[in-house]
């Protein structure tokens, strides 16, 4: 009888993207996921704007411009030529630059740490558990 082995698992880090409508209000409701896993020299966000909730707190929101904002996380994360001046930075610079806390309507969340053997799966597992 043989041992089945688990998959190996590793140390990621995730943070929400949260969007704030009316930033002196402090009113926010997640928007997306940004995950990181040294390990496999991951980095990946997803986000999807709910546009109701947008709308129940700001009914003059700029929604163009938050997705767009949602976007250039999304493109940052992937790195290239989309990503801008982070095209050539490694996967945890991204990381800390997406995380950094800012004032302005698409904001990072506190950091939370796991353990997983696939990055990119848990990356969709967390948008649809906490944002979706």
């Amino acid at each position: 009888m043989t041992e089945q082995t688990a998959p190996q698992r590793d140390v990621f880090e995730y943070a929400l993207v949260r969007v704030v409508p009316r930033v002196e209000r402090g009113e926010q409701f997640n928007a997306g996921v940004v995950v990181y896993c040294r390990a496999k020299s991951f980095v990946g966000a997803r986000t999807h704007l709910d546009e109701a909730k947008l709308r129940a707190l700001d009914p003059a929101a700029d929604v163009s411009g938050i997705r767009a904002a949602l976007g250039a996380v999304e493109r940052i994360c992937a790195g290239g030529a989309a990503a801008g001046q982070a095209e050539r930075d490694e996967a945890g610079r991204r990381f800390r630059w997406l995380i950094a806390p800012r004032s302005t309507v698409v904001q990072p969340g506190p950091v939370h740490t796991g353990l997983t053997a696939d990055p990119g799966a848990e990356l969709d597992r967390l948008l649809d558990l906490l944002v979706r």
